[in-house]
């Protein structure tokens, strides 16, 4: 049995069946390449789903985090450490904002926006106890812990992990109409991604952004950002609201901002948002320890310089300008995207999303698909035009057999 074959065996036999893997087994990585137990060499085009903007083992976060390992790595909230202030203010002022509640994963920071918009509706705007009101979009991913399965329509996510929590109300994505209509006197905030990734890099119609800001400033209502995986350079910006000059009143942030390294989340908003929690509210004995804060302040550090914002706008150009020449073939049905970020839907007669990313494994390609016939493509930012390149000849020839 092959290394490759007995890990997967191993792995099959002692872990929970909760992802359905390509059957690689990577062993280590530098940079957009990925090496599995065997030796073969991998172009990574998924990125970690964002979560690896800057790239594997990129030396300015892995010596950050070095340097850390060696002083402190956790001291709780119950004490402070000499780099959690450096990071809340580092990163408010990233975001032109003010405050800034760490956390560790994507889910718990959309749980811990949940947890802000429904105070914030009970103690500033004057709803109700126990009527607040969550509006989200249809096809939306924001994790899957049992409150955000409860607003998810993914029935992979959501079946039979009920009961499911009430307050929210789903309506169609790029709808404002469906949406004003959502909003009532209860409603409490408004939660979007700027652009849907698991529902396959879905970018909405121009002035949907703007018009939800507008709406919800009008209403007083909570504009939510979810830019786990849209923010932090993906899209050509910092953020993917700035496409349309938006600035909301919440961001959810996780995945790149951790560099990687380790996992790093946060909500990040005014003072008049984030102000309402007190001690014992809401806390994570790993939010904002010291080995977090120290990677996810050189991450804000390398985005302040737009050296990777402008190099996912250049490449991304080009990747979309590629991709787009596929669809005159009958292959390739549509392409969506922005910046270093794609969702390619493959027509079903030349096969599967998942039987297209096992054939570009097979060739030295690692993509994944997501909702049957779309392939997702999303390179580290750090990606070189000539491998760029290389990996989209590889789906060219996948498509053409």
């Amino acid at each position: 049995m092959s290394r490759t074959a007995d890990a997967i065996r191993s792995a099959d036999e002692h872990s929970a069946h909760n992802y359905h893997p390509l059957p690689v087994v990577v062993a280590s990585a530098e940079g957009a390449w990925m090496t599995d137990v065997e030796g073969r060499r991998y172009l990574d085009m998924l990125a970690g789903y964002s979560a690896l903007n800057f790239g594997h083992g990129n030396r300015r976060l892995i010596d950050a985090a070095k340097a850390q390992l060696e002083r402190v790595t956790l001291t709780s909230r119950a004490f402070h450490h000499d780099r959690f202030a450096e990071f809340c203010t580092e990163l408010a002022a990233l975001c032109g904002k003010e405050m800034v509640l760490p956390m560790n994963t994507g889910a718990e920071a959309v749980e811990t926006a949940v947890k802000t918009a429904r105070k914030w509706g009970y103690e500033v705007k004057g709803v109700p106890d126990g009527q607040a009101k969550i509006v989200v979009a249809a096809d939306n991913f924001h994790g899957r812990t049992t409150t955000i399965v409860s607003f998810s329509t993914d029935h992979d996510a959501r079946d039979h992990f009920g009961p499911y929590t009430p307050g929210f109300e789903i309506v169609p994505y790029g709808d404002l109409t469906a949406l004003s209509r959502a909003v009532t006197a209860n409603t409490v905030a408004v939660l979007l991604e700027p652009i849907q990734g698991e529902a396959g890099v879905l970018v909405p119609p121009p002035g949907y952004l703007a018009g939800v800001r507008e709406l919800t400033r009008e209403r007083n209502v909570l504009f939510m950002a979810d830019e786990i995986q849209s923010g932090l350079g993906r899209t050509g910006k910092t953020f993917a609201c700035e496409h349309e000059g938006v600035v909301p009143d919440v961001y959810v942030l996780g995945k790149a901002l951790g560099g990687g390294v380790v996992p790093v989340s946060a909500v990040v908003a005014d003072r008049d948002v984030l102000g309402v929690f007190r001690p014992g509210e809401h806390g994570s004995t790993f939010g904002g320890n010291p080995l977090a804060c120290a990677v996810a302040l050189e991450v804000i550090a390398m985005l302040r310089t737009g050296e990777y914002q402008q190099r996912a706008t250049e490449l991304g150009d080009h990747l979309h300008r590629e991709l787009n020449l596929l669809t005159g073939g009958g292959a390739v049905t549509a392409v969506r995207g922005r910046g270093l970020w794609a969702g390619v839907d493959i027509d079903p007669a030349r096969g599967s999303g998942r039987e297209v990313s096992e054939k570009l494994m097979e060739r030295g390609v690692l993509v994944k698909d997501t909702h049957g016939s779309t392939v997702r493509i999303a390179p580290p930012l750090v990606i070189s035009k000539e491998d760029l390149d290389w990996g989209l000849e590889q789906l060219r020839t996948v498509l053409a057999g």
